[in-house]
């Protein structure tokens, strides 16, 4: 079973407060999916992200489009990847994926529906929806067991901050 969480972000610092809130409860080994159009904000939830797990300098975060991969020191290491230029899901597996995310890393996977077939049995996705300039509708869907937690935690603080949750 899939769970899953809807919620809407009004601006960039409700994205930010988002992608910090992950941090706190992203675990060694975690792989988070985004998906999304062109210019939907993954690129900026990585960021958030890598804030939150507290990178030195978040400007240093962005696209890997064109090296792909991308790797980030902080309280867990990094590592984004960006499967919008790959052919094949075969161009991503090759690139050694696997290995990352059996490590002690986040992986955080820029247009993870290009790979779905590459990535583990259970992770989280998150899909992004552009709603107007600033605001955003962001799924978030727990693939396995481990992963429900951060649903929770999700849901607990949405309450607390800007935007909707909805179950």
């Amino acid at each position: 079973m899939i769970e899953s969480l809807t919620i809407d972000i009004p601006d960039l610092n409700a994205t930010l407060a988002l992608g910090q809130c992950l941090a706190e409860l992203l675990f060694p080994g975690a792989v988070v999916a985004l998906v999304g159009p062109l210019g939907a904000g993954k690129t900026h939830l990585v960021r958030a992200i890598a804030l939150g797990l507290g990178i030195a300098d978040s400007r240093v975060v962005s696209s890997p489009t064109f090296v792909l991969i991308q790797e980030y020191e902080a309280r867990l290491p990094i590592y984004h990847f960006d499967a919008y230029r790959l052919r094949t899901e075969a161009e991503f597996f090759d690139l050694g994926v696997h290995e990352y995310f059996e490590g002690n890393g986040v992986c955080l996977v820029e247009w993870a529906d290009r790979v779905r077939a590459c990535l583990p049995d259970e992770y989280l996705n998150i899909a992004l929806l552009p709603t107007g300039p600033t605001t955003r509708r962001i799924s978030v869907e727990a693939h396995g067991e481990k992963y429900a937690p951060i649903l929770e935690g999700l849901r607990a603080r949405s309450t607390m901050a800007p935007g909707t949750a909805n179950s």
